[in-house]
């Protein structure tokens, strides 16, 4: 049963050097140490993450020519993504979060220090190498996600999961042009070894600078038959349920809407690399969004703007209907971005409504869900794209993330009716 009721979980365990504020700040989060070492874990993991996405795409192109192989390579790192966590996530509960997060910044440095040492490894191996690595990230993230609240207490928790969004999108661009600017340089191996050699340094970081902190169950055994009886056990309370589908439906949408951005750039007789800056809009909307919410909106505020914000996120795209020009389309796209700071007014009733015994694993979910729908949506939004053309199916992804919205309006407003454990915290 969900623990509604009860206290911040994280305010038993506050660490020494975390300060009492009277604001809650960026700056607030950042002073504890402990935050600082999984914003750095966070940050290498997403930033080799690109690397040896955007390294194999380039190696398996080289060697094959073949673009079906490529967007094979491209989805390897993501689509294991929903396997593992449906299978695994209880992990995250079941061992130290050291050495969850420890283990999980080694093991995604496996291939890029494996395919980048051998020149020529087959690609089906290399497939097999990202595919298997990809399966365990639920986990990782998971980790990170249950140790956050015992670091951070009341609204800087809110504050640190934005810091984690921002680094998602942040490093999304970062990524692909720091990794353009390295494959200009030297060969794709390289970039493949740069990722590998950060995540083993941050692993290092993580193994130093994290507590021990002790595993909820201590045992690996059954962790099959635990992780689905318990993503059944979450999924079957309606509360966490509502609040799953709330941070996974309109993120699914505008995924498959992205999904056809080149598309889209091309049916305006432009060149495929027109469509770059409209790539970026989005997460760049997102940095925006994030920003402004988590800086300078009060903490019921937040709670007040979700429901809004998510309905909002598919206003937007409904005009790529008219065909606009890139101006346009991108400013459309940089809107529909800064909604999704509608999740930071629902990350409180979301952990407040699972079980502590559970709360990595209700995290592993969510990433699941998330992944698992990245994954399906822009199949289904692509094949609107084949029949009716890129704009129209980009507007129908609009008008199902708002009908999501309202669908899912109570859950999202509900989130007000759990407010933080630092009600006078000002921004």
């Amino acid at each position: 049963m969900a623990c509604m009721t009860a206290p911040t979980q994280a305010s038993a365990s506050r660490p020494a050097d975390q300060p009492r504020p009277s604001q809650t700040t960026y700056r607030s989060v950042f002073a504890v140490g402990e935050f600082r070492v999984l914003f750095a874990a966070m940050l290498m993991y997403v930033l080799g993450f690109e690397f040896e996405i955007l390294g194999l795409s380039v190696i398996v192109f080289v060697q094959t020519r073949s673009p079906f192989l490529t967007a094979l390579a491209f989805s390897m790192g993501f689509a294991p993504q929903a396997i593992g966590g449906a299978l695994f996530s209880s992990l995250a509960d079941r061992l130290p979060a050291r050495l969850v997060i420890g283990a999980g910044l080694l093991i995604r440095a496996v291939p890029g220090l494996v395919i980048g040492l051998i020149p020529v490894m087959p690609v089906p191996a290399t497939l097999a190498v990202v595919g298997l690595v990809a399966a365990t990230a639920p986990v990782f993230t998971a980790g990170i996600s249950r140790l956050l609240p015992d670091v951070l207490d009341a609204d800087r928790y809110i504050l640190g999961r934005s810091v984690f969004n921002l680094t998602g999108s942040g490093t999304q661009i970062l990524g692909l042009g720091l990794g353009g600017a390295i494959l200009a340089a030297v060969p794709a191996r390289w970039l493949l070894l740069a990722a590998g050699g950060s995540l083993t340094t941050a692993a290092v970081i993580a193994r130093l600078g994290l507590r021990r902190g002790g595993a909820r169950a201590g045992r690996v055994r059954g962790v099959v038959r635990a992780t689905v009886a318990g993503n059944i056990e979450l999924f079957s309370d309606r509360t966490v349920r509502g609040l799953l589908l709330a941070q996974w439906l309109p993120m699914w949408f505008v995924s498959g809407a992205e999904s056809l951005i080149v598309p889209y750039a091309g049916s305006l007789g432009r060149p495929a690399s027109a469509a770059g800056p409209l790539l970026a809009a989005v997460p760049a909307g997102m940095l925006a969004g994030e920003i402004l919410v988590g800086r300078f909106c009060s903490p019921g505020l937040r709670n007040r703007l979700a429901f809004p914000l998510a309905a909002a996120m598919g206003v937007p795209l409904l005009v790529l209907w008219l065909r606009p020009p890139l101006l346009l389309a991108g400013l459309a796209l940089l809107a529909c971005g800064s909604g999704f700071a509608f999740e930071l007014g629902i990350q409180q009733a979301f952990l407040h409504s699972v079980p502590e015994r559970r709360r990595g694993q209700a995290f592993g979910l969510n990433s699941t869900g998330a992944m698992g729908g990245q994954g399906l949506a822009p199949a289904v939004i692509g094949a609107l794209g084949g029949a009716l053309g890129p704009g129209a199916a980009m507007t129908i992804a609009g008008a199902a993330t708002i009908l999501a919205a309202l669908a899912l309006r109570a859950p999202l407003r509900g989130a007000r009716a759990h407010p933080t454990a630092n009600p006078t915290s000002t921004l």
